[in-house]
């Protein structure tokens, strides 16, 4: 019987150890994962189109456009900044490339697209009976106007002359007198000399605009034939001059 509790006794103390052991045991440490990275900003994309490509000039195009993940797009040449995505209509005079750049978080992208504009092709020169022609004739030819003593061709000559020559290539079977004509100032034959020197002149630059010189004559009138009688500046300016008369 003493036996029996001096054995209950060791196999209460042992199970007093176990627990008391268990007891002081510490918890393995909680290890918490590292956070995942942010995910980079996406990359703009963008596109661009032309409709037509390819036009006449005066015609317009529509330029259309798209785009993602940008926060600003700037279009050019000449417009700016516009939307996400839209359109917009053009008038190119000349061939043009167009630009546009989309900008975001994630970078920037570009698009272009090419407009070519083609010369309208000139009109054909209408065959005209003889009456209309002079008509075309007497309002496309302009004269070319002098200083006082002088035959040399001024700047508004230069475009006068240039736009009589531009109508005479178009009408090759046209040949012309080119009379010189001088104000009341001087003696005659002073003004005969000097008008002969205006209508050469006058010749030889519709010469080098491409104008053949055996379609021209030349013919000296001097004071004799003035467009205007009154003794003025503003009269002798109309008078000094090398006119353009369709030869018959």
């Amino acid at each position: 019987m003493r036996t029996r509790s001096v054995g209950s006794v060791i196999r209460l103390s042992l199970l007093v150890l176990v627990i008391a052991g268990a007891g002081c045991k510490h918890p393995a440490p909680v290890t918490q994962a590292p956070p995942a990275p942010a995910a980079p900003p996406a990359q703009p994309t963008v596109t661009l189109q032309a409709t037509p490509a390819n036009i006449q000039s005066g015609q317009s195009v529509t330029l259309r456009w798209t785009s993602t993940n940008a926060t600003t797009l700037t279009l050019g040449p000449a417009i700016g900044a516009v939307a996400a995505e839209g359109t917009s209509t053009v008038a190119p005079t000349d061939s043009t490339t167009y630009t546009i750049t989309a900008t975001g978080p994630g970078g920037s992208a570009d698009a272009s697209a090419h407009v070519t504009v083609a010369s309208a092709a000139p009109a054909p020169a209408p065959t005209s009976p003889s009456a209309t022609l002079e008509e075309m004739f007497t309002r496309e030819m302009q004269d070319a106007y002098f200083d006082l003593d002088k035959a040399d061709i001024r700047a508004d000559a230069k475009q006068a002359l240039s736009k009589s020559a531009q109508f005479l290539r178009s009408y090759p079977q046209i040949k012309v007198a080119l009379e010189g004509h001088c104000d009341e100032r001087g003696s005659t034959e002073y003004n005969l000399a000097l008008g002969d020197r205006r209508a050469q002149a006058a010749k030889d630059y519709m010469v080098s605009l491409g104008v053949p010189a055996d379609r021209m004559q030349t013919v000296s009138y001097g004071k004799e034939k003035p467009f205007c009688n009154e003794h003025t500046e503003a009269c002798w300016q109309q008078n000094r001059r090398a006119h353009f008369a369709m030869a018959k």
